[in-house]
């Protein structure tokens, strides 16, 4: 219905307007109604493919909205605190940057969104690396590298919108990234470890210690800290283990709930519940303005046209899912925003190219990890507040943080070549 250069330059103008600090959604929404447009289509095909790809929207954004509950439960009791600060002291000061990175892929992996379980954990590493000595881009990296491979394990938005455009279930998505993300691990201690050599104690580090941080308030212990997450996974797994299906958009919310309960603070159900609504209703925004850019795109020769990129370049078919959620998660700066265009676009050819769904998507998913972290997006400005640091500072950090997500990319791509 429409051409690629009209699509392409719809998606072009919706940056432009990101970059220059326009609101995501609207940005999104008039990038696809000037896509279509400047494709060929009229004005009454244009809205039609925008709402359309809007409806495809629906079901992830209302599963999204539930998992506000689990997300504002784990943050607002203090069990995403606790199990974060319960694996730093067990591993010591000696072992920090493992420690830290470790409770960043945990928090996130639990259902925590990855910019969340930044700010969360941040506190404890700030507090262990002045004890230990360790920059603040060390301490940064270690958490933003483990949120990153936490984030293609966890119930999070662009894993329930990936494997809800490819029709997979959820649970074996998250599964599927397991080895790609313990890699991504690895590298991110690696990593962060090399920039600890490198650089110096940093005097912006607060002063204080994890025991006058835990002092500040009342955590639950670590038994009802995780006792929500357990439910969520105990419930997720019952379709691959028994075939009894629980839909994530009862299972997370049901862990939150329990979270809630065990914790004590069931007469803050209401307010822990507000708290998490306000954490994804920008996310659910964000996913109806990405569902009319995908509409559009859809809907236009594009799909055909990377295809015969790829076959021009002598490249596999399975390249095509890395490859489109690495450029649309950069150009729009968000893992979920990039992830979910690319999956409405592209799961169709991946079909009909055979590639098996599962592995599409975790290729997919894997592949918008890399360039999430570009400054006109939220998350990079989210994790420079975090530690305090300058935009300069988190720039320098950028290189770092893509060699993570490529390594999960990589890794996710062997895994599918291999078979498993």
């Amino acid at each position: 219905m429409f051409t690629t250069w009209g699509a392409l330059t719809g998606l072009a103008i919706a940056i432009v307007l990101i970059i220059r600090k326009a609101t995501p959604a609207y940005a999104l929404v008039l990038g696809a109604l000037a896509g279509g447009l400047l494709g060929g289509g009229g004005l009454p095909e244009t809205v039609s493919a925008m709402i359309s790809g809007t409806q495809s929207m629906m079901p992830s954004v209302l599963r999204i909205l539930t998992s506000g509950i689990l997300a504002g439960a784990l943050v607002k009791t203090g069990s995403a605190e606790r199990i974060a600060d319960s694996i730093v002291r067990m591993l010591g000061s000696r072992f920090a940057l493992v420690a830290i990175a470790l409770a960043a892929m945990i928090v996130t992996a639990v259902g925590v969104f990855v910019d969340i379980a930044v700010i969360t954990v941040a506190p404890v590493a700030l507090a262990v690396g002045n004890r230990a000595g360790l920059p603040v881009s060390s301490l940064l990296l270690a958490m933003v590298g483990g949120g990153k491979a936490g984030n293609v394990i966890s119930p999070n938005p662009n894993t329930i919108a990936a494997a809800d455009a490819f029709k997979v279930d959820l649970t074996a998505l998250m599964m599927k990234n397991i080895v790609p993300a313990l890699c991504a691990l690895a590298v991110t201690v690696l990593l962060s470890s090399w920039l600890a050599r490198k650089g110096r104690k940093d005097a912006s580090i607060s002063g204080a210690t994890a025991d006058e941080i835990e002092m500040t308030r009342n955590l639950p212990n670590i038994v009802s800290a995780v006792a929500g997450p357990l439910v969520v996974v105990a419930l997720l797994a019952l379709r691959p283990i028994c075939g009894f299906a629980v839909d994530p958009l009862v299972a997370l919310p049901a862990g939150g709930l329990v979270s809630i309960i065990v914790c004590g603070r069931w007469r803050d159900t209401a307010e822990y519940c507000e708290f998490g609504l306000s954490k994804v209703i920008g996310v659910s925004i964000l996913l109806i303005g990405t569902g009319a850019v995908a509409g559009i795109v859809k809907n236009s020769g594009l799909n055909a046209d990377m295809i015969s990129v790829l076959n021009a370049c002598h490249l596999p078919a399975f390249a095509l899912a890395p490859l489109s959620s690495v450029l649309l998660s950069g150009a729009t700066a968000s893992t979920t925003a990039g992830v979910t265009i690319a999956s409405q676009t592209f799961s169709g050819a991946l079909a009909q190219a055979g590639i098996p769904a599962l592995s599409a998507a975790a290729m997919l998913h894997a592949g918008g990890t890399i360039f999430d972290a570009l400054p006109h997006g939220s998350f990079f400005h989210a994790t420079a507040g975090a530690v305090g640091m300058n935009v300069k500072d988190r720039l320098k950090l950028f290189p770092y943080g893509t060699l993570v997500g490529a390594t999960t990319t990589v890794v996710s791509v062997i895994v599918y070549l291999l078979g498993f």
